[in-house]
């Protein structure tokens, strides 16, 4: 007698931690999670079968999750993601979060700058939070800022009140209009340092190498972005910037160094300082 395959036996044979399986067994299938449950003993459809195999043997062999499904979830929004962007990760919702908390009390319709956009996770979160924020994200990559451009279009109302989101191809500041200014610039730069070991480990072998090290010392970008913030920011508006795990006092003191006031740290849910910022006294 064959034996049938079914999400309870694909799941138990698998080599994956279980949610992993779950979740790629949902997406090759296109179940939700329920119906994992309640159809488990339900005989499945061999190409189906065959395409979660497929997915299965990638995610062995270090492809991200996030990839092969070509989504991941940040601040309860669903971002397509694909080899050309940065996986978007939670504790960067920290940032998002800074950022728009920054902007409370502040006039409407205030100005907000990303750097280095990305998937727009950053970007597109702080635009459906903030709906009457006009914000502007900036990508060296063309094929990140079409990325981006998809998920803002999906994800964000098309009337609302800050307009849509405007992209620009850019090496951070200069491709944009010089009369330009910001009440927040938010960036997650590259920071990892060009021989630390994490870039040949995990899913940071699939990520774009440019989005996470700036093959220096890790601060490259970061000086890079703190120099040009002053001409860009609105009298006492801020800039916050994610950074590496042992970054936060090097940050802060080029954010000092450079006329920043109320210079500061904030500690992800790991208790790491991850993000750092500043205000512009103007």
């Amino acid at each position: 007698m064959d034996l049938v395959d079914t999400v309870a036996t694909l799941l138990r044979a698998s080599p994956l931690p279980a949610l992993e399986a779950r979740i790629l067994l949902g997406h090759a299938l296109g179940w939700r999670r329920t119906e994992l449950i309640t159809r488990a003993d339900v005989a499945l459809d061999q190409q189906k079968v065959a395409a979660f195999r497929d997915l299965e043997a990638r995610r062995v062999a270090g492809e991200p999750v996030a990839q092969l499904i070509g989504s991941r979830e940040f601040f309860g929004l669903d971002f397509e993601v694909t080899r050309d962007v940065l996986i978007p990760r939670p504790e960067t919702e920290l940032l998002v979060e800074t950022a728009v908390q920054a902007l409370e009390g502040r006039a409407a319709r205030p100005r907000v700058l990303d750097l280095g956009t990305g998937t727009g996770a950053i970007a597109v979160s702080i635009a459906w939070s903030r709906p009457d924020a006009r914000v502007w994200a900036v990508d060296r990559s063309a094929e990140a800022l079409a990325v981006a451009a998809r998920n803002a279009t999906r994800l964000l109302e098309p009337k609302r009140p800050g307009g849509e989101l405007q992209f620009a191809q850019s090496d951070w500041y200069a491709a944009l209009d010089a009369a330009l200014v910001f009440d927040v610039i938010v960036s997650n730069p590259p920071y990892i340092a060009s021989g630390d070991p994490h870039l040949s480990q995990g899913d940071l072998r699939f990520e774009p190498r440019g989005a996470l090290t700036d093959e220096a010392d890790g601060l490259s970008a970061i000086r890079a972005i703190v120099a040009g913030a002053p001409s860009r920011l609105l009298q006492n508006g801020v800039l916050w910037m994610e950074h590496g795990y042992d970054q936060a006092e090097a940050v802060r003191s080029i954010l000092a160094a450079h006329g920043f006031a109320d210079v500061s740290s904030a500690c992800d849910l790991a208790g790491i300082e991850r993000i750092s910022g500043g205000r512009w006294p103007g």
